[in-house]
């Protein structure tokens, strides 16, 4: 099963079986969201990324500049593992992790979720590259990639016990809009997969499209 249908699967079972309070409230959010997010204050192809150093799950630091002595980068930023949209996007990265690692392609995952929850993150779903906490969003702020969420959601993240201060560290109640960066060894990013739908992510396949073409 593709992943664009398991995501399919997940929205449609939401909309079925959520109260229609708290889908009206997500739904409100997110098309308002939607309607202002304008791509071009985003990162674009061609251009270099900013450097990182990042804490990763294990206790360590990994940056952009040891990453890129190896090779190219694919970056993954997801909202959190609260997400399910997130974890099957994850999931799908790893079921294909050992072809980016024979492209010579350095995957990486990041979140705003601080190290010991990304940690869990890793050990939940066996995943075999790292993820880094970019806490308090400030990478991705760089990238003009973060959705400050409305209060309004607030007691629906409480309802459902995702508690973002307790993962994220902060309660600024922010998250990256889920986007795919492929970077060449040069620092530069040649692809980008961007959509303020967080129920929208890149196919795996595609990535692996996207490296033959470098």
């Amino acid at each position: 099963m593709s992943l664009t249908t398991q995501l399919s699967n997940v929205l449609e079972n939401f909309k079925k079986n959520a109260p229609e309070d708290t889908k009206q409230a997500i739904f409100t959010a997110n098309c308002d969201f939607k309607s202002n997010f304008k791509p071009a204050s985003t990162i674009q192809v061609g251009t270099k990324i900013p450097d990182f150093s990042l804490p990763n799950a294990t206790g360590g630091v990994t940056s952009s500049a040891d990453l890129l002595q190896q090779g190219p980068m694919l970056i993954s930023f997801y909202r959190g593992e609260w997400c399910p949209f997130c974890n099957l996007e994850l999931q799908a990265l790893q079921r294909h992790v050992d072809e980016f690692k024979a492209k010579g392609v350095n995957l990486v995952a990041i979140s705003p979720e601080l190290p010991d929850q990304s940690l869990t993150t890793v050990e939940k779903h066996a995943l075999k590259f790292p993820v880094l906490s970019d806490v308090g969003n400030k990478f991705a702020r760089q990238l003009g990639i973060v959705w400050a969420m409305p209060d309004s959601l607030r007691p629906i993240f409480e309802k459902f016990g995702h508690g973002l201060v307790t993962r994220n560290g902060d309660d600024s109640f922010e998250v990256p809009v889920p986007a795919t960066l492929l970077i060449d060894q040069n620092g530069v990013v040649r692809n980008v997969f961007l959509n303020p739908d967080y129920s929208k992510r890149l196919e795996p396949e595609e990535a692996l499209a996207w490296i033959d073409a470098l």
